[in-house]
């Protein structure tokens, strides 16, 4: 597949690499060489000076033979008057990111799809999902629904409440059971696990269940103590702050700590009557305890500074705030904050690859996500008729080592994955991937 990537930028690069991994051809267009010199000596693609507007420079780059062309500037009027471009010069698909809420509304999606651009990503807004997502259930470091809920996955700090340790997966997680143990982080090590690996003590555990029984893995992990989120401070008042507001449940009250007092004054513009904005210092200790951090269930740090949300949140959790979620934009910083126990880690640039990611597949998949502390792909994929995947057992399929299926759906019901199922045509089937190039799937279910 032949990809071009406008914006050698932080998701251009990030993208650029996790499709690196598929040994595609790729080209880089920007119009800074320095920033494509930091990238083109460590990974296999072709970089081009210019700027993705210029004709010239898109014709050169391949446009009018490119199966998917993307463009993710910080410049939002370039990315779409060059995906314009793109698609009249020829390129089979485009992506563009914007900044603006409204173009991501589906009556706006449809028209810009009428121009020539497929699919427009809004960084912020997606983050906005995944933080609340992770507000919602204050013992979760990850959710995911699939299906509106059918299937859920959730990503689970182990500790020593946790009832099912140091117990071989085969005699906790058998085919009867209501939940899966799709992959483990361990320290640096990613396990996709079988019947003989076991839970250990701060283990991060990716379990696929279904919304019915999210309160029975609740338990078995151990974390009913936890007291669901109502009170939640928040620092940092940019983009993602704002989304993440308005997209926030009713019976959650916010306060959002905001540096910048102009920004404050934007702020109460912005946003509803009940959002408290205070002017002050998301680190400062005597505003926290004025503010009521004591009875704050959450602490939700989203300054554009990755160490001072870290710090932030270590100092939440240190005045007793249960839930924390950091926004870490620096790839590098993730791993760390992980090793911290920061809580959910937040990263705009890989939710926003992991969405286009899944357009130059060619397989029929729904969704993919990149799970960046576990270093796995997990992704929705359908079923299509004769495809191999519906020919045997799963037990029997010959799957590539480091990859499992977590569950599936079908007719919009949950079902859980056993060796012995076997997938049928139009199922919508979770598949969990580490150290794998996705492209070698698609065999499976084309």
């Amino acid at each position: 597949m032949k990809i071009i990537i406008a914006g050698a930028y932080a998701i251009g690069t990030h993208l650029a690499k996790l499709l690196s991994r598929n040994n595609e051809d790729i080209t880089l267009i920007d119009s800074n060489t320095d920033r494509l010199s930091k990238i083109s000596s460590d990974y296999d693609l072709l970089t081009l000076e210019g700027s993705p507007s210029s004709i010239h420079t898109l014709k050169e780059a391949g446009v009018t033979n490119t199966d998917l062309f993307i463009s993710v500037t910080p410049d939002e009027s370039l990315n779409i008057s060059s995906c314009l471009l793109a698609k009249a010069l020829g390129a089979r698909k485009t992506v563009a990111k914007v900044d603006n809420p409204e173009y991501v509304e589906k009556e706006s999606q449809e028209f810009f799809a009428k121009l020539g651009i497929d699919k427009l990503i809004y960084p912020e807004m997606l983050a906005a999902v995944d933080i609340n997502n992770g507000l919602k259930m204050s013992w979760v470091r990850q959710r995911w629904d699939v299906h509106d809920g059918a299937l859920v996955m959730l990503g689970i700090k182990l500790r020593e409440t946790c009832e099912i340790l140091n117990e071989p997966l085969k005699n906790i997680s058998g085919p009867n059971d209501p939940y899966h143990v799709v992959a483990i982080k361990r320290g640096g090590e990613t396990i996709i696990p079988g019947g003989n690996d076991e839970l250990k003590l701060y283990d991060l555990a990716y379990f696929m269940t279904t919304k019915n029984y999210i309160p029975y893995v609740r338990k078995i992990v151990g974390k009913e103590h936890y007291v669901d989120v109502k009170n939640v401070i928040m620092m940092g008042g940019g983009r993602t702050a704002v989304r993440a507001i308005k997209k926030m449940p009713d019976y959650m009250d916010c306060k959002v700590i905001e540096m910048n007092n102009e920004r404050c004054e934007e702020l109460n513009e912005l946003l509803d009557d009940k959002v408290l904005v205070i002017n002050g210092d998301g680190r400062d200790l005597a505003l926290l305890n004025e503010e009521g951090i004591k009875n704050t269930q959450a602490f939700v740090a989203l300054t554009g500074n990755a160490e001072t949300n870290i710090l932030a949140c270590l100092t939440a959790k240190r005045m007793g705030v249960r839930k924390t979620v950091a926004m870490v934009e620096n790839i590098d910083y993730v791993s760390m904050a992980e090793g911290l126990d920061i809580g959910t880690i937040i990263n705009k640039k890989a939710i926003a690859a992991s969405y286009i990611y899944q357009m130059m597949l060619d397989a029929d998949v729904m969704n993919i996500r990149f799970l960046m502390t576990a270093n796995a792909d997990v992704a929705e994929f359908i079923a299509k008729e004769d495809s191999k995947v519906t020919k045997k057992p799963v037990k029997d399929l010959g799957l590539p080592t480091g990859v499992t299926i977590g569950g599936l759906v079908r007719n919009g019901e949950g079902i859980l994955v056993s060796g012995s199922t076997r997938i049928e045509a139009g199922d919508s089937v979770m598949v969990f991937c580490h150290n794998i190039n996705m492209k070698k799937l698609e065999k499976y279910f084309n």
